[in-house]
């Protein structure tokens, strides 16, 4: 499945987005196989961090110079988030450019595979809770629902996923839909 994961993100165009009024930032997207299903790995903040606060999304955040790239930004926020190092992780592919809508984020997002089990070490100023999701659960029509909003008179459908009590929403939402948007297309059932 990652193979052909993997090759689906290469043959598709990525929809860049091009804001000097934004700030670049990446999130990775880790995937993995446990107990015979696949997998994402999804971090919950701490109310202690600027942005997002409590939020569940992808580990992740801001480009720094020395980073050279947004996958290396994802790569290193992932190490500093988690305690996953770059060297565990395999690059599949990357999504669309997604901007966020409070604040004035533009997120790259890349797909990656994550060895499992793997003993994460959580940044606790950062991160209150590592949530493992599985992808089946993610696609249950009972757990997610979408709603269409209006901004600056431009609609926006805003995706919401309930998984054991918690929501995604917001940026990571719109991020998780159209990965499972591709993996239903990639797994073909």
């Amino acid at each position: 499945m990652q193979q052909r994961l993997k090759q689906a993100l290469s043959q598709r165009e990525k929809r860049h987005i091009v804001d000097a009024s934004r700030i670049p930032s990446a999130v990775l997207i880790p995937i993995f196989y446990n107990q015979g299903e696949y997998h994402i790995l999804f971090t919950k903040r701490t109310e202690r961090v600027k942005d997002h606060k409590g939020q569940i999304s992808f580990p992740g955040g801001t480009y720094e110079e020395q980073d050279g790239t947004l996958v290396n930004t994802a790569l290193r926020e992932c190490a500093e988030e988690i305690g996953l190092p770059a060297e565990a992780v395999e690059v599949l592919g990357e999504l669309d450019d997604m901007p966020s809508i409070t604040t004035d984020y533009l997120i790259s997002p890349f797909v990656a595979a994550i060895p499992w089990p793997y003993q994460l070490k959580v940044d606790p100023m950062e991160v209150e809770e590592v949530m493992e999701v599985p992808i089946s659960a993610l696609l249950d029509n009972n757990r997610r629902r979408q709603e269409t909003d209006t901004l600056n008179d431009q609609p926006i459908t805003t995706y919401f996923y309930d998984y054991q009590g918690k929501v995604i929403w917001g940026a990571t939402a719109r991020i998780l839909n159209q990965f499972l948007d591709i993996w239903t297309e990639v797994k073909g059932d």
